[in-house]
């Protein structure tokens, strides 16, 4: 036994004999495994065969253990990190469909002003509102400034400037950004 494990080792886990004229190969328990590292850490005299085994016991029962689990530490890491990436992918995919729908919004705002904004007289008379708690006034004429009394025209805020625009367009404008909507007064009838 002893001239069979030297063999082994000699021949790089592989025992020969011959057998009545026939030469069977065997292949030596010891090696089984095929880690390059412990034959050569075994050979140097770093560790002895009770280390080894000792070693191979603790993966085995390792093994065992892991077995029942229905997923690897590994796996479960790794499904892990992929589910935090997924959500941080969906909360991105959130955020930038957000700002999508208010650029939306704002662009719509926009075109609804820019097409139906009235014709301001700048030498008219002042109408006096509010905005951020400042009283603002804008130039209008008489007949603006009635119609914004009655309900029948609004006061936006495009861009740094003011326009004045249909109550119908105004409740539009509410509609998609209540923010830009300064003046709308309910309608009276006359």
């Amino acid at each position: 036994m002893a001239n069979m494990v030297n063999q082994c080792a000699l021949h790089g886990g592989m025992v020969f004999t011959s057998v009545h004229g026939l030469t069977v190969k065997y292949f030596c328990q010891e090696n089984s495994m095929g880690n390059p590292l412990r034959n050569q850490l075994l050979k140097a005299g770093l560790v002895n065969t009770k280390q080894v085994k000792k070693v191979e016991h603790e993966k085995h029962v390792n093994r065992k253990k892991n077995k029942g689990d229905l997923e690897p530490p590994a796996e479960s890491a790794l499904q892990k990190e992929q589910a935090a990436q997924a959500q941080r992918t969906r909360e991105l995919n959130r955020q930038r469909d957000e700002e999508k729908r208010l650029r939306e919004r704002k662009a719509q705002v926009r075109h609804l002003i820019e097409t139906n904004r009235l014709e301001r007289d700048g030498r008219g008379d002042p109408y006096h509102f509010v905005e951020n708690g400042k009283i603002m006034r804008i130039f209008v004429s008489k007949e603006m400034v009635d119609q914004i009394s009655r309900g029948q025209l609004g006061i936006v805020k495009f861009h740094d400037s003011y326009e004045v625009v249909p109550a119908k367009v105004a409740r539009q404008i509410a509609e998609r950004d209540q923010e830009a909507l300064l003046v709308l007064l309910a309608q009276t009838s006359t």
